[in-house]
């Protein structure tokens, strides 16, 4: 018998959490519905025991690989078509499960997006805002929650992506974009999130914005790399011109600053069309 759906929790851990959220799917007779799959990313806490006691499918990680190599290891073990991802740390809710998993039967993409009353980590929220600003201006339109960690999509067309995942943090950030790039329909369901349970989040403010720095870059070379080389060359280019026309007036000769400024310029135009197109190969990429 084909199961309705495959849902994936990674955990790290979450001995705690993944308590209450299989507990909550016993209670909800989600077991005889849908696959469970729990991936341990390298806990060292009684995370893995403590899955193993549900009829759940629990793969380990000899070592820690991060949140999105997590779950893509999930979803490479999925067998059901429609695929849903959640955290187990407590945070998240089964009692949506049903109606986004509903959703899939119209869309490739559902998003479960934060209410103002959802727990939220404060020390992230600049970082996320910023990734937000970043995100929009690459893919040209507003964005829901798009790294909300609750989400559904199909398994072959995300099979098709996989290759555009991080193995780290930035997992549902980047498949949101990778979505919408590849003009696939997505739609967003309105969730409470709780405060997480047992351990404190391991948010270090600098490792953190370090890696909010890194996923900006990534997004922008990834995606759309002309919308930020193709103004700076301009605008560089601009400041030469200016910069030589002062001096031929004032000089009158062209400073060799102004000669370095329209080289960086030209430089900077080039290899924006080069990134431009490993970008566009990288993207179209998919798996048959």
């Amino acid at each position: 018998m084909a199961v309705k759906g495959s849902i994936v929790i990674p955990v790290y851990n979450e001995e705690q959490g993944i308590e209450f959220v299989l507990r909550q799917a016993a209670d909800l007779n989600l077991f005889s519905k849908y696959e469970f799959i729990v991936v341990d990313d390298g806990s060292t806490d009684t995370t893995k025991k403590t899955a193993e006691n549900y009829p759940v499918k629990v793969i380990s990680h000899f070592t820690r690989k991060g949140y999105g190599a997590a779950i893509k290891t999930g979803i490479r073990h999925a067998k059901g078509e429609k695929v849903v991802i959640m955290d187990g740390d407590g945070q998240h809710t089964l009692l949506y499960l049903n109606r986004l998993i509903k959703l899939l039967d119209d869309f490739s993409l559902v998003i479960g997006t934060r209410d103002n009353k959802s727990a939220q980590d404060p020390n992230r929220i600049l970082g996320k805002k910023m990734i937000k600003l970043i995100g929009e201006y690459l893919v040209e339109q507003k964005l829901p929650d798009f790294n909300s960690g609750y989400r559904g999509f199909h398994r072959r067309e995300i099979m098709g992506l996989l290759h555009l995942m991080p193995n780290g943090f930035s997992f549902s950030t980047t498949s949101t974009l990778a979505f919408i790039k590849h003009g696939y329909d997505i739609t967003t369901i309105p969730i409470r999130v709780r405060p997480r349970l047992g351990r404190k989040s391991n948010v270090n403010l600098l490792a953190d914005g370090f890696g909010t720095a890194l996923l900006v870059t990534r997004m922008i070379m990834l995606f759309n790399p002309l919308k930020i080389f193709l103004p700076t060359s301009i605008f560089i280019s601009l400041v030469a011109l200016g910069w030589t026309l002062f001096g031929v007036i004032v000089g009158p000769r062209i400073p060799n600053s102004a000669v370095l400024l329209g080289v960086l310029g030209m430089l900077l135009f080039f290899i924006g069309l080069l990134a431009d197109q490993i970008s566009l190969l990288n993207v179209q990429e998919r798996v048959a």
